[in-house]
């Protein structure tokens, strides 16, 4: 294929975008803006940023909240969408497919959340420390998956797919965390019209629609926005939003190469127009086979690697930028013995580790399932400290759990401080791994 100037000159951009580790290299380093932001003479600017109040609507139908706001309650949903899409896509024909491939992923991940929750419950037992038990619960997918990507071929492909597998049923268990113990009020009023939004959403799909335009008006001017006013959080809309997108294809694999034999066929038997340019005949063809494409890959496929761009270049750092910044002050010292510190950093460090871990080598002991091929129980140890690292859902979880301050900030030291530990302590374990499946 022949190259212009300017895609010569967006190829490392490109190459960027698209490499496993580039999600996690933009969450870090807006995670670190942030940081510099909230402690640099400009501070003041930092904190008022957040607080500008924004409004949508007309007449007397207004909705007025500030830009914090907007971007845990409205941009998240999107982030929230696309782990819907990843979550429908896993369960349809991936890890989480059958009983036998989900056990060992979904057995660790349940490990890996009721552990952390119970240490940080042991340490903090009374309201309204309490209300923090599900920050620890959570992993940061894209981080755990970017530093497991550094690692490149010391590490089998079957470890980075049990841990995304691992990863994908701990998102789906803080979603429910979210929509049963994090949701204030409910209008059942709002409620209502939401679930019809969302019949219709799914009559669509058993219509055929395929038009993500039609998902997209009911998604967010219909399900979202009557989440947003019905007391239930609104990100958890972008998750059922996500089950009704159509994940189905219109044409089979054998009927679309047989198909696209025969356009190449008259692709190349059509006149050609002149200069260059393709003739009438040829643009036809080239019509029918965009057609024949589009109708062989599923909306829901399509949606997934069409957003991952936006999820992981715009709406997690700018998630990121939003929530990680913390002001150190002189008493930060004191903030680190805080029990609520402690729990959420015992909690992602230690109770991910002996949950993962220890829920791992129960299934196997019983032989309920077996190790992956080529992963050893270095491995699985190794894993189970990497999914410590809890940023992003954690972050999200102690907006919604803490609305003192103080405790907002001691929940995010805790959490920023025990991922850096467990990220780097993963890591070590992991390149220090040997190849081959052994009791190791």
């Amino acid at each position: 294929m022949k190259q212009t100037k300017i895609d010569i000159l967006l190829q490392p951009v490109n190459r960027f975008i698209h490499h496993e580790t580039s999600g996690g290299i933009a969450l870090f380093v807006a995670a670190v803006a942030a940081m510099v932001w909230a402690n640099s003479p400009w501070a003041h600017f930092y904190h008022a940023l957040w607080h500008v109040p924004f409004q949508i609507g007309f007449g007397d139908f207004v909705i007025s909240k500030d830009l914090h706001h907007w971007i845990n309650d409205g941009l998240m949903a999107v982030f929230f969408f696309v782990v819907g899409l990843e979550l429908k896509r896993e369960f349809i024909g991936g890890e989480l497919s059958s009983f036998s491939k989900a056990l060992l992923p979904m057995a660790a991940a349940l490990g890996g959340m009721v552990v952390p929750a119970a240490l940080y419950v042991a340490w903090n037992r009374e309201a309204p420390f309490i209300n923090g038990w599900g920050i620890p619960m959570a992993t940061d997918i894209a981080f755990a998956l970017g530093i497991l990507a550094l690692l490149g071929s010391r590490v089998p492909l079957s470890l980075k797919v049990f841990l995304t597998a691992l990863a994908v049923v701990d998102d789906l268990g803080a979603v429910l965390v979210i929509a049963f113990f994090y949701t204030s009020e409910v209008s059942l009023e709002n409620l209502a019209i939401g679930a019809t939004v969302m019949a219709l959403m799914m009559g669509g799909n058993w219509l055929g629609i395929r038009s993500s335009l039609f998902y997209g008006i009911l998604g967010i001017g219909g399900l979202w926005l009557a989440f947003l006013l019905s007391g239930v959080h609104a990100t958890i809309a972008g998750v059922l939003a996500a089950f009704t997108i159509p994940a189905s294809t219109k044409i089979d694999k054998n009927a679309y190469l047989s198909s696209m034999e025969g356009f190449l066929e008259k692709f190349r038997r059509a006149k050609t127009g002149k200069n260059a340019l393709a003739s009438q005949e040829q643009l036809d063809v080239l019509g029918d086979i965009k057609k024949y494409t589009a109708a062989a890959e599923s909306p829901l496929q399509r949606l997934e690697n069409g957003m991952h761009a936006l999820v992981a270049f715009v709406v997690m750092p700018v998630f990121a930028l939003a929530n990680a910044g913390i002001s150190l002050s002189g008493d930060m010292l004191s903030a680190f013995g805080s029990t609520v510190t402690l729990g959420i950093f015992l909690g992602l460090v230690a109770g991910k580790f002996i949950g993962i871990a220890g829920m791992t080598r129960l299934v196997v002991a019983l032989k309920l399932a077996a190790l992956p091929q080529n992963i050893t129980w270095r491995h699985i140890y190794g894993v189970a400290l990497l999914a410590g690292v809890g940023f992003t859902m954690s972050l999200f979880i102690t907006e919604l759990a803490f609305v003192e301050q103080d405790l907002i900030v001691e929940a995010k030291l805790g959490i920023m401080s025990a991922s850096s530990v467990a990220g780097v302590l993963g890591y070590l374990l992991l390149r220090l791994s040997p190849s081959g499946n052994t009791d190791a």
